[in-house]
């Protein structure tokens, strides 16, 4: 069957502002995937002040530095009931870093400044005096092994209610202290791992995709298979360098 007239549209939150560390990798990865799989992939920005469009089947946001997320904060908070929304609907997203944080109820900066964010995920974060630098290792019931690389300061702490993405192997993960990284809402994903994340983790982009296309079009039936040799290639490779 010829998907190509099957589009998904893959919105990037605020790419000017919170786009660090590779994070545009994450959207390259499914754009290509989608194209693979024979869909045909549409990709919107969303930054301050635009207009947010209405049919989204994706949503990806990066990192940013605390000078970006003071920047879209008051926008963030202004279209939280529109990811609400999407969330509850099954709509399939990735959020970094930052904009992780920012899914959750609040940052509080190393200056004491509390960063209000959205509470779609019962987490909050705190500012540490170092920063977690270095290649990261996880498992996940749903993905396996997830491969990234973490540097961030923030200290995130899970609410008894909100499962991690996975369990620390090797890294410091949302805090350093209780293994657990990142953290799951439905079909929404927060993580601390740069890299870009998805290249190196097919199944984890896989997943975002095939919830994506399920809940458009009622199943996943894609027309070739991906053979997958660079990315395990750069798995491996990644898991041997040091932290």
């Amino acid at each position: 069957m010829n998907m190509k007239h099957h589009t998904i549209t893959i919105l990037q939150l605020y790419p000017k502002a919170m786009n660090i560390y590779g994070d545009w990798g994450n959207v390259l990865t499914l754009k290509r995937r989608l194209e693979w799989y024979g869909y045909s992939p549409i990709v919107a920005d969303y930054n301050p002040g635009d207009v947010f469009p209405e049919d989204v089947d994706i949503v990806v946001g990066g990192g940013g530095q605390d000078s970006g997320q003071i920047t879209i904060q008051d926008d963030l908070l202004a279209i939280a009931p529109a990811l609400h929304r999407l969330a509850d609907d099954g709509v399939p997203m990735l959020v970094v870093c930052g904009l992780y944080q920012l899914f959750g109820k609040s940052f509080t900066t190393a200056r004491g400044n509390v960063i209000e964010g959205i509470r779609l995920f019962n987490i909050e974060t705190i500012a540490g005096s170092q920063r977690l630098i270095g290649n990261i290792t996880t498992k996940s019931v749903d993905f396996g092994e997830i491969i990234g690389y973490e540097n961030h300061s923030g200290l995130t702490q899970l609410g008894d209610d909100v499962s991690p993405l996975g369990i620390v192997v090797r890294g410091a993960g949302n805090n350093g202290q209780d293994q657990t990284e990142g953290a799951r809402y439905r079909n929404v994903i927060g993580t601390y791992m740069h890299g870009s994340v998805l290249p190196k983790n097919p199944r984890l982009a896989d997943f975002l995709i095939e919830q994506a296309v399920t809940r458009i079009y009622g199943d996943f039936s894609p027309v070739t298979l991906i053979d997958d040799t660079f990315a395990n290639q750069a798995r491996a490779v990644a898991m041997k360098r040091p932290r």
